[in-house]
């Protein structure tokens, strides 16, 4: 069931998105072009526990506002409106730069956003579930084909 939601999220994400992302091919080299590596994301599907909401919303804007002062790409956040049991699916962009990422980390610390075993226990109190995965994209169908050693 689970992989069905996630499969519906990722399709409802929208054409804008992933044409977008359509990888530039390398150059040449010989008579074949190579592609481009295709991006990865991280998605994370979240169920709320019940009255956390506002403050899962909260901590993430905090998130987001760390993020845009180190650099970062922000995370693409879906809010469930109707069907199936999830609150929130983030999809985060892999590969970004860790100097970036040290220095929002930093910026969080300094605004007392907990750590370690406290950031765990935390955020648990606000998630009832949780699950997530690496996936392939955003892309499109012809970048993926793309990519095949043998055609």
């Amino acid at each position: 069931m689970k992989s069905i939601l996630l499969a519906a999220a990722l399709l409802s994400m929208g054409h804008t998105m992933l044409y977008a992302a359509e990888p530039a091919t390398a150059p040449k080299t010989g008579s074949v072009a190579e592609p481009a590596p295709l991006p990865e994301s991280a998605i994370e599907i979240f169920r709320i526990a019940p009255g956390q909401h506002e403050g899962f919303l909260k901590m993430l804007a905090e998130t987001e506002a760390a993020m845009a002062q180190a650099g970062l790409q922000p995370d693409q956040l879906y809010i469930h409106e109707d069907g199936a049991s999830w609150d929130f699916i983030l999809v985060k962009v892999k590969g970004q730069d860790e100097k970036k990422w040290k220095v929002a980390s930093d910026i969080l610390r300094k605004q007392g956003h907990p750590t370690g075993p406290d950031y765990f226990f935390t955020i648990r109190k606000m998630i009832a579930e949780h699950t997530d995965t690496t996936a392939i994209g955003p892309t499109t169908a012809t970048a993926y084909l793309a990519t095949r050693k043998t055609k």
